[in-house]
């Protein structure tokens, strides 16, 4: 059986997804609309913070990430996101912090929100339990409980889409609803047409994931893609189990393109993927075009997502989706079930040893105790 039509045969995709991976990426759509149910729930009394942050690690921070690209320009409050143990200096009463993570267990993220309670910043807080959902309640701080069991890459949906909601509850944007609305259809139609049930030759996604099979995947975004392009890239990481990398622009066109300049025999290790929009700039447009060009003159090969919908929230959704529906067929394609991340698992019980997040505990404990 060829490596494609293994993408069209149903019995061998379920025993190859043992954990049924790809079952995350059709119901993406129900999964925002459930994220948005539940993020309006949650009461939010804090005024108009002057600068925001969000905390997480992996894919618990790609959604921080994907807010600024979408806030860049409607919001004059400035977004940051923070992967480390501690707060960055200016963090204060003023600042709004959300403190995301997934299993509500990740020492990281439970170290930067001790800080944040030390410092008297506005926090909100979104896991699906442990730890971080004990302490939340413990010392009233607002908590989005989010469902639990699944993989932490498959949690987009309730990591992000409740971010510009609560921000709509503090009055820092409007119109939200209508751009949920617009994601959540235009999300039923990527998963449609990229769904294992639609055929190789009618579906973009199975296609990519067999035109990028065998070599390393270079995501390039601009704009409001420029998180998406990050979230393929970490998507092919863990799903697909290859090594992978993003850029964007027109920042690449200054460093990174004269990687390509004499990649010689190294072109058939290597497929670019553009990420483009009906709508570019103009001056985007000619600059993505051109680097299109140049690549390609050095046989390198070179794909096109093209996004979907009217509003930001939309078409960046769409792209997402068409990129978690490549990575894990292409992780199929290749034998390889595209849920287990055995290296991170192992770090992970590695820095159990180390007693930091016993001793974060420690300290959360003192200040729910006062």
């Amino acid at each position: 059986m060829s490596k494609a039509k293994v993408l069209d045969n149903l019995s061998e995709i379920k025993r190859i997804d043992e954990s049924d991976m790809l079952s995350f990426c059709v119901d993406a759509p129900k999964h925002y609309a459930k994220a948005a149910k539940q993020a309006k729930t949650v009461s939010i009394s804090y005024p108009k913070p002057q600068t925001i942050i969000v905390a997480g690690m992996g894919g618990s921070a790609i959604g921080g990430e994907l807010l600024k690209d979408w806030a860049r320009d409607k919001i004059a409050v400035p977004i940051e996101v923070c992967r480390e143990y501690s707060l960055p200096a200016y963090a204060n009463k003023n600042t709004l912090v959300f403190v995301i993570s997934y299993s509500g267990e990740t020492e990281e993220s439970l170290s930067v929100f001790l800080d944040a309670i030390k410092r008297k910043c506005m926090t909100v807080c979104i896991s699906s339990g442990g730890v971080l959902h004990e302490f939340s309640e413990k010392l009233n701080v607002p908590h989005l409980c989010v469902p639990s069991g699944m993989a932490p890459r498959a949690t987009l949906p309730y990591l992000f889409a409740p971010l510009p909601i609560l921000l709509e509850k503090i009055g820092l944007v409007s119109d939200v609803t209508s751009e949920i609305s617009e994601t959540i259809k235009i999300l039923r139609h990527v998963s449609d047409s990229s769904s294992p049930e639609k055929s190789f030759n009618n579906n973009f996604s199975k296609k990519l994931a067999s035109n990028i099979c065998g070599t390393v995947p270079v995501i390039y975004g601009f704009g409001i893609y420029r998180a998406v392009a990050l979230r393929l890239k970490t998507q092919f990481n863990e799903n697909s189990k290859v090594p992978a990398k993003w850029e964007f622009f027109p920042e690449l066109n200054h460093n990174e393109i004269v990687g390509w300049e004499a990649v010689k025999e190294l072109a058939k290790c290597f497929s670019v993927i553009l990420i483009r929009d009906d709508d570019e700039p103009e001056a985007m447009r000619q600059r993505i075009q051109a680097t299109k060009e140049l690549i390609c003159k050095e046989s390198v090969k070179v794909f096109e997502i093209q996004s979907f919908g009217k509003s930001r929230l939309a078409k960046m959704s769409s792209v997402i989706c068409i990129g978690d529906f490549a990575s894990v067929y292409l992780a199929i394609m290749r034998g390889i079930d595209p849920t287990p991340v055995k290296t991170i698992d192992l770090l992970k019980e590695k820095m159990k040893r180390s007693g930091v997040k016993e001793k974060i505990i420690g300290e959360l404990q003192k200040f729910s105790a006062k």
